[in-house]
């Protein structure tokens, strides 16, 4: 990542674009924040160091003010509001000013199915929160005892956050004794929390201990043995057979779309209260998969079984529905209970509430807005939960890199910072201190935020230009 200060724009103050203004104000850029709504934009005004525009963002006299003019000196838009028609076409008069790099957010999932209607309006990037907060549910669907969960590698492998339960073989192990004691277990710890408050990136001589908090990457045939050693409990568990999802909205119709299609013949129920929403949906996916009703009416849910249930997700447009219906629902027997949430305030409340998981749309488009800014061309890195102050980033090894033939050994990276996993020839590979690298190797690097830019600059990343 650069030092270098650019002028950006974004377009909508809501919870995104707030964040992200707040965040790259903070590294030093000039930001003008472009806000219709006039509650959001005076509370803009007071907390915030950055430029406020009071106008409608699709419009290209209120873009002037920011300067985004055919003259004008802007280096970037993001348009963050909740309406993708004004996304797009703010974006559209920015790339039409000259503007070098403009990006979107797409709630219509028909807009980020392919990347033609981007380009075609000189998008270079349509983002859809929904499509990646589904991905990331199917990853927790997928290992039962994760918390959090991130496809690596086109699919191949994945971040997993798991916590170590009280009978775990692996509690009281040095990391350095676990590959030799179980071979088949081709895993990295990144990241550990231990209960005591000390956490951070772990070397061979770290012992895990009960209650640990680790983020672990891994190939994903390697998950299932993963989460048995940390949860034996999950151990027998089988497929799953029974999943709730309350609230059909865009988010959930994409989640009820992507379980349809991996997990086959899963019994699933899909809950609205919305009669005409229900219509619509059980033409979409089945009459005999959506019911019109609350989500937490107990009659409904005992009806279809929800003692039985593997999953419960609540995905209303309320918060603090989620949260208290999945709470509700775990207590009625529901095995794993996933909440999604967008209020900051709310993301740390799984240790006071039965509510398994929380994931959160907002956090994740302003993450990857972010990344974009910091690591153009590399749309494969991802920010890890705020909590841990850590990234991930897959950077290519260029022909020419100083690290080519070299072992990790031999390269002896700063604490904080560690090659995850290496793509190689369509092969994922778990590295170890004696793996050398290659040209063309896709590397997974994780560090922590400070030390990425270094990080990534020194296995031939190309960051942001002055």
């Amino acid at each position: 990542m650069s030092d270098s200060i650019q002028k950006i724009v974004i377009v909508g103050a809501g919870e995104v674009g707030r964040s992200v203004a707040a965040k790259l104000t903070a590294e030093g850029h000039n930001i003008y924040l472009v806000e219709k709504d006039e509650k959001n934009a005076k509370s803009a005004a007071e907390d915030l160091d950055v430029e406020v525009i009071r106008g409608n963002g699709a419009r290209p006299q209120v873009l002037a003010q920011a300067g985004i003019t055919p003259s004008g000196d802007v280096d970037m838009l993001i348009a963050c509001t909740n309406r993708d028609e004004v996304n797009m076409l703010s974006c559209w008069i920015a790339h039409s000013a000259g503007v070098p790099h403009v990006i979107a957010r797409a709630r219509n999932l028909e807009f980020t199915d392919s990347p033609d209607w981007g380009r075609k309006l000189g998008i270079e990037l349509m983002i859809s929160p929904e499509r990646s907060i589904a991905r990331e549910i199917l990853g927790l669907l997928e290992v039962k005892a994760a918390t959090h969960a991130a496809e690596l590698l086109d699919g191949k492998a994945a971040l997993y956050t798991m916590k170590i339960a009280e009978n775990s073989p692996l509690s009281g192990m040095a990391l350095k004794d676990i590959r030799p004691k179980f071979p088949d277990l081709m895993a990295v710890f990144v990241h550990v929390e231990h209960e005591d408050g000390v956490s951070g990136v772990p070397n061979g001589f770290t012992v895990l201990k009960a209650g640990d908090v680790c983020y672990i990457v891994t190939y994903k045939k390697s998950a299932g043995l993963l989460q048995e050693l940390l949860q034996p409990s999950t151990k027998g568990r089988g497929k799953l057979k029974k999943i709730f999802i309350v609230g059909g909205g865009k988010l959930g119709t994409q989640i009820a779309f992507i379980i349809k299609r991996d997990f086959g013949d899963v019994s699933l129920r899909l809950i609205d209260k919305d009669p005409e929403r229900c219509r619509k949906l059980s033409e979409e996916i089945g009459e005999a998969l959506v019911i019109e009703a609350d989500g937490i009416d107990k009659k409904t849910l005992v009806d279809e079984g929800i003692e039985n249930a593997d999953v419960y997700i609540c995905a209303t447009d309320s918060d603090e529905l989620n949260l208290i219906y999945s709470s509700m629902a775990k207590k009625m027997g529901v095995k794993k209970t996933i909440a999604v949430v967008k209020r900051k305030d709310y993301q740390d409340l799984t240790d006071s509430m039965p509510v398994d998981a929380i994931v959160d749309p907002n956090a994740s488009l302003a993450n990857l807005i972010l990344r974009v800014v910091h690591y153009p061309g590399h749309t494969m890195a991802f920010s890890m939960i705020e909590r841990i102050n850590a990234e991930m980033l897959e950077v290519v090894l260029p022909e020419g890199n100083m690290l080519i033939g070299r072992t990790l050994a031999e390269i002896s990276l700063k604490k904080g910072a560690v090659v995850a996993l290496i793509g190689r020839g369509g092969k994922v590979l778990v590295p170890t201190g004696s793996t050398r690298l290659e040209a063309s190797d896709h590397v997974i690097l994780f560090a922590l935020t400070s030390m990425m830019p270094e990080t990534a600059e020194l296995f031939g990343a190309k960051l942001q230009e002055a």
